[in-house]
């Protein structure tokens, strides 16, 4: 036994070997939801037995045969309930001849079990829960209290999830290549969902969920690990790296929204910036060409931009002319209006956002964007009102906090600001 690490590691350990360990039990068993009980037992097991006994030399070792027993547990309580002993005690028998050593690479447990998460006949909502709970190795707690909702509601939306995975006959596998590519947007999707709701949190007190959005840098990083030849999974991980890199200069002393254009750029983490960058590079160089490549592309002209000024607007414009063509959706649209802006004025990007008005998928953003760029064109009533309109729009207090500062800072000053517009989104 070794000495148990400080509180963040070890939970960070933890979550690490969840994968490993479910994936370990899933594929031997073939009953995910027990598996996923067994290994929820396992480690919290750990949890007490690590800290007061010091850390087993093969913690993952360690994980898995606790989680194999309380399998084994699970099958004779059933055995006794459901009077199937000779089934049952052949099952028992073969998982007791199971030693920890595994014949199969514990990373393809992990993206099989990636895979079976993010499967397209879970709701969005159903695969993020079940994502963070199986993959990312957070509680049912923790989750609800990312996405602000009771415990209880999220323990019913993960409940759902397993059992859609239980009616649907989702086998524990890894897909064909023909599946892997029909699957693959699925998991992108939910790890970009994960990501933009830690970064910018939908409703709350906080700007972002740190927590969250790391969560989702992180299983992103095991997806590249293991597919690295895959474009847009290098494209996804470029995007969050340089869109995270920015973090820092988000928020101010107190908790309040920064704006891009006015970001202390010297906070902003350049190694993470330089391996984005990389990625990018990379990702752009692999033949096809997907939307989270183009994002990050994006991105990148941002993070390279020594001052607000400087950045290269016109290419930005290019790339969501690009994107526009992959993903005609309206949050790809009020962006590209905003490049727009940049390049030929306010008037001409207010024509853009003029053709998007009524779609409540991006109702605040859109009045956010407005209010930028009415002030830009001199029209100070017009921009107050939307400022105000998109405070009243959105649920999260640092954003609502910026837009009526807004407003109030244009009731009070009679004299119209200059300041860049700001893309008013997670960029």
């Amino acid at each position: 036994m070794t000495e148990v690490p400080s509180d963040r590691p070890f939970e960070q350990l933890l979550r690490e070997l969840t994968p490993q360990v479910l994936g370990k039990v899933v594929r031997r068993f073939h009953d995910f939801d027990a598996a996923e009980d067994a290994v929820q037992e396992a480690l919290s097991a750990a949890a007490q037995q690590w800290k007061r006994k010091g850390m087993p030399e093969d913690p993952l070792a360690w994980l898995t045969r606790t989680a194999y027993r309380r399998m084994v547990d699970h099958i004779r309580s059933e055995s006794a309930r459901r009077h199937r002993q000779e089934e049952v005690s052949a099952q028992i028998a073969y998982a007791q001849q199971l030693a920890a050593a595994d014949p199969l690479p514990e990373q393809e447990d992990t993206l099989v079990l990636l895979f079976m998460c993010c499967h397209p006949s879970l709701t969005s909502a159903s695969a993020i829960a079940i994502t963070l709970r199986a993959v990312g190795g957070l509680t049912t707690a923790e989750i609800a209290h990312a996405f602000l909702v009771p415990e209880a509601t999220m323990a019913q939306r993960i409940s759902r999830a397993k059992q859609s995975i239980r009616e649907s006959g989702i086998q524990f596998r890894m897909p064909t290549p023909d599946e892997r590519a029909q699957r693959l947007s699925s998991v992108l999707h939910v790890l970009y969902l994960i990501f933009n709701e830690g970064y910018t949190t939908s409703k709350g007190n906080t700007l972002g969920r740190d927590d969250l959005s790391q969560e989702a840098v992180r299983i992103t990083r095991r997806l590249y690990a293991l597919r690295p030849d895959e474009p847009e999974v290098v494209g996804i991980l470029a995007l969050m790296l340089l869109t995270d890199a920015r973090r820092l200069a988000r928020t101010g002393s107190q908790g309040e929204l920064v704006p891009l254009d006015r970001q202390d750029r010297s906070l902003w983490n350049q190694p993470q910036i330089a391996e984005g960058i990389a990625l990018t590079s990379k990702a752009m160089r692999m033949g096809s060409i997907g939307i989270y490549q183009l994002q990050a592309a994006i991105a990148a002209l941002h993070d390279e931009a020594p001052r607000a000024e400087e950045t290269d607007w016109p290419k930005i414009l290019a790339l969501y002319d690009l994107l526009r063509r992959m993903a005609d959706n309206p949050m790809v649209n009020l962006s590209r209006a905003i490049a727009f802006a940049m390049v030929n004025g306010p008037k001409e990007g207010l024509r853009l956002l003029d053709q998007l008005e009524g779609d409540s998928r991006i109702a605040h953003r859109l009045d956010a964007a407005r209010g930028h760029l009415l002030e830009l064109s001199g029209d100070r009533s017009g921009a107050i009102n939307s400022y105000r309109s998109a405070a009243a729009k959105t649920s999260n207090l640092p954003e609502r906090d910026y837009l009526l500062l807004q407003a109030a800072r244009l009731s009070a000053v009679p004299t119209i600001s200059n300041s860049t517009i700001v893309s008013y989104h997670s960029e």
